[in-house]
């Protein structure tokens, strides 16, 4: 009996970090498909696990959130830093921000993360804090420059960025669907349908926005209807979109 015991908890060790790794990964899949809202369910089955395991080891929805996204949240906050210190105040708001909505465009899960408020997720109040000092300190610098319009505050920019960022993961779906009928060079470029409205909003806070060409097609209608559509209640899940003819 002594020795059955001995032998028995380092394998209950070893399948409980087992059964951890294997949720951390189910719901890192499922929350980039669907969302944080992803029901947890679904994430025990696509781990091969029960309910009951799930929650022994995240007793939380946030704590769950906290333990799949901490890395990355952490990623974003490295390239603030590197913004805070760009020699060129607006290459370093706009170098950030890409690597934000690229972010924002990359999984459902990161865009519920970085565009709304979860409570609970330690990281995920850390990285907000981090993003609004990154956007305040380069404003400031650029207030004091010139270069943005002087009655523009930190808060109206956040507020903006984050209005657009809540339709990123709708503007990749539609623009992919349409790309990958049309052409298979152009649904290359779908992932990066962010970046016109992006530099369209970044523009409006120049004091003397540059004529410069806007990145990425315009829109279709199809297309913005596509967009509107996903943005709804009503918006399928990944794998459940209606055939094209």
């Amino acid at each position: 009996m002594t020795v059955g015991a001995r032998d028995g908890a380092p394998r209950q060790r070893r399948d409980a970090r087992r059964n951890r790794e294997l949720l951390l990964e189910a719901a890192h899949e499922v929350f980039t498909e669907q969302g944080l809202d992803a029901a947890l369910d679904v994430i025990a089955r696509r781990a091969g696990v029960g309910n009951a395991t799930l929650y022994r080891h995240f007793p939380t929805r946030a704590a769950l959130v906290d333990a799949v996204f901490r890395d990355s949240l952490t990623g974003t906050m490295d390239a603030g830093e590197r913004a805070r210190k760009a020699p060129d105040a607006w290459a370093g708001l706009t170098g950030y921000l890409e690597v934000v909505f690229g972010a924002l465009a990359a999984d459902r899960g990161s865009n519920d993360l970085m565009t709304t408020h979860l409570r609970g997720v330690d990281s995920l109040e850390a990285v907000h804090e981090h993003n609004r000092r990154t956007v305040d300190t380069l404003l400031t610098r650029l207030r004091d420059e010139g270069t943005v319009r002087a009655d523009v505050t930190t808060e109206d920019v956040l507020f903006g960025l984050a209005a657009l960022g809540r339709a990123v993961p709708a503007l990749t779906a539609a623009t992919a669907a349409t790309a990958a009928v049309v052409s298979a060079p152009a649904a290359e470029t779908a992932p990066d349908a962010w970046r016109r409205p992006l530099a369209l909003f970044l523009g409006g806070l120049r004091t003397a926005p540059a004529a410069a060409a806007l990145p990425a097609p315009a829109l279709t209608a199809a297309e913005l209807g596509e967009v509107l559509r996903e943005l709804g209640p009503h918006r399928t899940r990944a794998g459940d979109r209606e055939p094209r003819a």
